[in-house]
């Protein structure tokens, strides 16, 4: 659902639980939720990685001469690799500032949501306390209720009288 369908439209359903579990201090936090992962391949304790590295030539385990056409290829591997290497130091360079670009967006929004909740939970407050003071006026309400239909039943007393009264002259 869009944000501005959640703006412009009414509360289709309404949860009695989750009312009654709010009202009574409950939460509907999940940890597992909150701590989950933003991405499933993302690094963290439970998925260190692979631990993979970059290895272009095979590790020499023991001494041996090169002859020219190998040193010759070897050293266009090595011009090669060292360009892609400082590419790759680039893209990877760009790659951070994606992530923390990412993360400071993420930040601002968590904060938003902190925000929305708290001025969520002062709007509440304000409608209890609304709430316990409409509660409050009812004693006077059925007080003044009470004066009205006092007053309207010597009315309606006062107007039999004035009837019985017109009768007997008529």
């Amino acid at each position: 659902m869009g944000i501005l369908a959640r703006i412009t439209s009414a509360a289709k359903s309404s949860n009695k639980s989750n009312e009654s579990s709010l009202s009574t201090g409950g939460h509907g936090i999940d940890k597992n939720r909150v701590l989950a992962p933003t991405d499933p391949d993302v690094v963290n304790p439970v998925n260190a990685g692979t631990w993979e590295t970059v290895r272009t030539a095979p590790v020499n385990h023991t001494p041996r001469y090169f002859n020219k056409a190998e040193a010759d290829a070897l050293k266009a591997v090595a011009t090669q690799k060292r360009e892609e290497a400082r590419h790759a130091k680039r893209a990877y360079k760009s790659l951070k500032k994606l992530e923390q670009s990412d993360a400071q967006v993420h930040t601002a929004h968590r904060n938003y949501i902190k925000e929305v909740s708290d001025s969520e939970l002062i709007k509440k407050r304000s409608d209890a306390s609304t709430a316990r003071h409409l509660h409050a006026l009812r004693p006077e309400y059925a007080r003044l209720g009470f004066g009205l239909d006092r007053a309207e039943n010597k009315a309606q007393q006062r107007i039999e009288e004035l009837k019985a009264k017109i009768k007997e002259k008529y």
